[in-house]
């Protein structure tokens, strides 16, 4: 895999943007497979409105965003009421994002975000367009990278090193059972308990370690008046998933 985005075929092109477009979509067809099943992925023809490349085998969906220098808090993306109506569809695509080196084009970072990571509160309204844009009144949304797990942040580049296919095919394996999910309220409590699971920065860890959360959780879920027994059913589903093991009474350890 080159980590440069460097290819003739841009030469053709003279705005930047054109030219970054093909540079990376070029690399991403060249080099990337699907992380669902490890085959290589095909570039749509003719700008598919909801994503840009597929896998033949398994039928899953992938938008390309890219952006130079750091990766930051936020991706840039379309129209917000697009993006909410997508989230609740069958249409929605998982999220290839490639980091480079405006100067170099060297690949900093890719990452995959698997779309049972999608949920409203990881997208951000942005502003109407003034009234002297072109597109007056637009709304456009931001990606919050920030609020998404770690485990749903799966890296093929990380700090300009490659990452292995059987490690990037496991920890998409992981958490493959938030597909099964369509209620976004459901998939929202399990994806709060992953990230207090990720703040404790430990493989074992206890109930009451989780129960620390709790003030945290019943701001996230105002209308639910048992906090302590709807982290212990979603600690239940973790390890049904095989996500994380009991070991004891009140202890757990990530698998």
């Amino acid at each position: 895999m080159s980590l440069n985005l460097y290819s003739a075929k841009a030469d053709i092109y003279h705005s930047n943007s054109q030219k970054i477009r093909v540079l990376t979509e070029n690399w991403v067809n060249e080099f990337i497979y699907c992380p669902n099943c490890g085959s290589s992925i095909c570039e749509y023809e003719n700008n598919k409105p909801v994503a840009d490349f597929y896998c033949p085998k398994c039928s899953e969906d992938y938008e390309l965003k890219s952006k130079k220098d750091k990766i930051g808090k936020k991706i840039v993306d379309g129209a917000y009421a697009t993006m909410i109506e997508r989230l609740q569809s069958e249409s929605n695509p998982n999220f290839f994002f490639l980091n480079y080196d405006k100067n170099t084009l060297d690949i900093s970072n890719f990452i995959v975000i698997p779309k049972h990571f999608f949920i409203p509160e990881i997208i951000e309204k942005r502003n109407p367009l003034s009234s002297t844009a072109r597109r007056a009144g637009w709304v456009g949304c931001n990606i919050l990278l920030d609020t998404i797990p770690n485990s749903g942040k799966i890296f093929y580049v990380k700090d300009s090193k490659i990452q292995s296919k059987d490690k990037i095919l496991e920890e998409w394996n992981k958490t493959s059972f938030l597909k099964e999910s369509h209620n976004i309220k459901s998939k929202g409590w399990i994806l709060d308990i992953l990230k207090c699971i990720e703040k404790l920065d430990r493989k074992d860890f206890t109930l009451h370690d989780i129960y620390q959360f709790e003030t945290y959780l019943k701001l996230k879920h105002p209308d639910n008046n048992n906090v302590q027994a709807k982290i212990r059913q979603q600690l239940q589903v973790l390890r049904d998933k095989e996500y994380l093991s009991f070991t004891a009474r009140g202890k757990y350890k990530l698998n």
